[in-house]
């Protein structure tokens, strides 16, 4: 596996535990719709909180969620429209992105709660 494969994987690893000990229910992880993915989703106050985690061993280049561009943005969103329909949700939608810069066995976590809203067009 490629080295940026395993720090991305580390990184979910990690932004997974962190969410369960901040008293989220981890209801899905790498979540697919069609070429579309979502890193975790989970549950919280009556929330679906649909997060993408980027990982990142150093902030050289700028920090993790920095790299969460429209684009992604707008594919999460049809992402997650696609797993509400699916399974019938009736909780209201959040996006959350979570940073982690991550270096052996050193790291940080940034948690970016309502970091984006759906575009409405």
């Amino acid at each position: 596996m490629a080295e940026f494969h395993e720090t991305g994987k580390k990184g979910e690893e990690l932004a997974a535990n962190y969410l369960e000990k901040k008293g989220y229910k981890i209801l899905n992880k790498n979540w697919r719709s069609g070429h579309n993915e979502i890193d975790i989703i989970a549950g919280k106050d009556n929330f679906i909180v649909v997060v993408e985690v980027k990982t990142r061993r150093t902030n050289y280049f700028g920090e993790p969620a920095e790299f969460v561009t429209k684009a992604k943005q707008k594919l999460l969103v049809k992402a997650a429209n696609s797993y509400v329909i699916q399974n019938k949700i009736n909780e209201e939608v959040r996006f959350d992105i979570i940073s982690v810069l991550y270096n052996s066995n050193n790291h940080k976590i940034y948690h970016i709660e309502d970091a984006f809203y759906p575009a409405l067009s």
